[in-house]
């Protein structure tokens, strides 16, 4: 989730929500795994296409958006571009739960074509995410990736799109400046790696320093993407910001898409228990068709958000026809179809009405 370490969203003390209370559905957990079996292979022939001409519309609609005079036009590259690099960008919630043997040389190319030159690498999400999917983790201080959203002050939800506003000029900072100095001063070295390395919504979470191979991988990944950050200010400074400031907006408008979909990925009503399987299912979001939208703003599965807290291994060109079966198998009145609703907007309402109540 493309959120940030920064401001302290303090929630009212006297907000209470019993999530942890609610005790396990063993009937929807055991179909889950029974009914899907059989879809938990991931494809390279949809995954590779899918990110790399996703990846390709991107940068092709990102040059329009440069170099075409047509205002309208431009913008309507600039929109195009933006969606599209968001969807190859998504991948790497998919990195962090595949086999590592699954697709050789996923992640590298991935790295290359979309993380670096989007100053993202996946060592951002990579052993951060899975720390969202502990079980004993999710929804407590120790998430990185959770915030009591709904129980907080109403000023919370637009202070948290502003940041996701803001991100590709933090990134471009990071890259740029902080990792470098880094290598000369070592806390600086370390407060980065603990307080801007992860794509964490959480204020309180610090990274542990990487150990083993993940920690050569981290090297030469921060190695690439602080050339790549360095050589954009060089371009743009001796030739034309305009390039920059067009590519900086069109990531801009990603980081926002996807701040949106994270606000409504969960109902964050969690007040820091730690919760049964059946209560973090219950507590995220599914937004299964007829909606068309979905699939624009919750891209690579995510609008299966909910199902994948049940699933974490289903790869993301499976998570619809797994739901397909468990809501056949399980009904309209089960557990499993509580966690389904119509769309974005109701979903945001839904929090902005919680927080209000609370204010």
């Amino acid at each position: 989730m493309l959120a940030h370490d920064t401001a302290d969203f303090s929630s009212p003390a006297a907000a209470k929500v019993k999530s942890a209370d609610i005790p396990d559905d063993k009937d929807m957990l055991r179909a889950a795994v029974e009914l899907t079996r059989d879809l938990a292979a991931a494809r390279p022939e949809l995954y590779w296409p899918d990110m790399l001409a996703s990846a390709a519309l991107g940068y092709a609609a990102l040059a329009g958006a440069i170099l075409l005079d047509n205002g309208w036009l431009a913008l309507g590259c600039g929109v195009v571009s933006a969606l599209a690099l968001y969807r190859a960008l998504l991948f790497i919630h998919e990195l962090t739960h595949i086999h590592r043997d699954a697709l050789p040389g996923f992640r590298f190319v991935w790295n290359l074509a979309v993380g670096i030159p989007m100053l993202t690498p996946s060592l951002m999400y990579e052993g951060v995410h899975t720390l969202h999917h502990a079980r004993t983790r999710y929804g407590t201080v120790e998430d990185p990736e959770y915030l009591p959203l709904a129980l907080m002050k109403p000023w919370s939800l637009p202070l948290f799109i502003v940041i996701a506003v803001l991100l590709p000029v933090g990134l471009l900072i990071r890259s740029a400046l902080l990792v470098p100095l880094g290598v000369i001063i070592p806390p600086l070295r370390k407060l980065v790696w603990e307080r801007a390395s992860s794509l964490s919504i959480n204020p309180d979470f610090r990274r542990r320093p990487p150990e083993g191979a993940f920690a050569r991988m981290v090297f030469w990944q921060e190695l690439g993407v602080s050339v790549w950050a360095l050589f954009l200010v060089w371009t743009a400074w001796a030739f034309d910001w305009r390039p920059l400031a067009i590519g900086l907006a069109v990531v801009s408008a990603t980081a926002v898409l996807n701040q949106l979909r994270t606000l409504v990925a969960h109902l964050w009503e969690n007040d820091g228990a730690a919760m049964t399987v059946t209560a973090q299912y219950l507590d995220s979001v599914n937004v299964p068709p007829p909606g068309i939208w979905a699939g624009l703003w919750a891209p690579v599965g995510l609008r299966y958000h909910a199902l994948h807290h049940l699933l974490p291994s289903m790869p993301y060109h499976a998570l619809g026809e797994a739901h397909r079966r468990l809501s056949a198998q399980l009904g309209g009145g089960s557990t499993y179809a509580r966690a389904s609703y119509p769309g974005l907007f109701p979903l945001i309402a839904r929090i902005a009405r919680s927080t209000m109540k609370l204010s």
